[in-house]
């Protein structure tokens, strides 16, 4: 594991870990942890199985942390000012893996990912999981309106459990429905944290970053 630091577009000096495919890279990875205010960190069980995953299948693998959070600098932006750490972050995979950036977001990091990432040529697809909706949402900025989430042609995973009050299933898909290219996928018998099924998500997220982005130049 390698420990790196990165500076955002607005000076904030920014902590992470980048963990080296097991093999060739094939590509870069980026993951955006959960809510800053909730105890959310790039150190969780959840995102450690989605990093070693990604790296067993040739992805090298940038976890950081939030403005505000640990060792980064700066304070809470309110999911604005994240999404700048996000575009900083993806910066530095595309320095380390050839090709478009996958991109993961739990939760919070789930919101600054797809909003990051809608204007952002260097992600190739997308990740998300627990994506906050509706009325039982964290707090977390509105996504961007549905013309420009359907102009986005990137291929998006929704990865929620069944359980999920962050993201109730029926929302999830209909979010689904207004994305280009979008695959919806719901893990029976857990919730918004995915306890105890950490590897089974994290083995849904790897499948589909090889299927849609590793390999690409």
């Amino acid at each position: 594991m390698e420990e790196v630091r990165f500076v955002a577009a607005d000076g904030v000096s920014l902590e992470g870990e980048l963990r080296p495919p097991d093999g060739p890279v094939r590509a870069g990875a980026v993951i955006c942890h959960a809510h800053p205010l909730q105890g959310g960190s790039k150190d969780h069980p959840l995102l450690w199985a989605i990093r070693n995953d990604l790296a067993s299948r040739g992805f090298a693998v940038l976890s950081f942390n939030f403005r505000g959070v640990m060792g980064s600098g700066g304070s809470y932006g309110g999911g604005v000012a994240e999404t700048a750490d996000a575009r900083a972050a993806i910066g530095v995979a595309r320095d380390r893996a050839p090709g478009r950036t996958f991109v993961v977001g739990w939760s919070f990091g789930a919101n600054v990912a797809l909003r990051e990432a809608v204007d952002d040529d260097r992600v190739g697809g997308l990740a998300l999981l627990g994506l906050p909706l509706g009325e039982s949402s964290l707090d977390v900025p509105e996504l961007p309106a549905r013309e420009v989430l359907r102009g986005s042609d990137r291929p998006v995973l929704l990865l929620v459990g069944e359980a999920d009050p962050f993201a109730p299933v029926p929302e999830v898909r209909a979010l689904g429905r207004r994305l280009a290219r979008a695959t919806v996928e719901v893990v029976p018998g857990t919730d918004h944290f995915f306890w105890k099924r950490e590897r089974e998500a994290a083995a849904l997220v790897g499948r589909f970053a090889e299927e849609t982005v590793a390999g690409e130049v």
